[in-house]
């Protein structure tokens, strides 16, 4: 596989592999997927949590279990209760 990277982040590879924290610069970029591949995960996990929520959510709105509120100043009021 054949990739191209910026110049900046060339650099940094280079800098990263030569600090004595990796072996070479195929390590730095290895660990820098294992990163993006946990966050993504994170991410995934984060957005299935959101989506679960807001089904909750629209649940309560349908069984008449919601309040509207219909300005700024009664939902500071509201919270301001809590």
């Amino acid at each position: 596989m054949n990739f191209s990277l910026t110049p900046t982040l060339e650099q940094f590879v280079r800098d990263q592999a030569r600090s004595g924290n990796y072996n070479n610069a195929s390590e730095v970029v290895r660990e820098a997927i294992r990163l993006f591949m946990r966050t993504e995960k994170i991410n995934a996990i984060k957005m299935e949590n959101l989506k679960a929520a807001i089904q909750v959510g629209d649940e309560a709105i349908n069984r008449g279990e919601s309040i509207a509120f219909e300005s700024d100043e009664d939902m500071d009021s509201f919270f301001a209760k809590l």
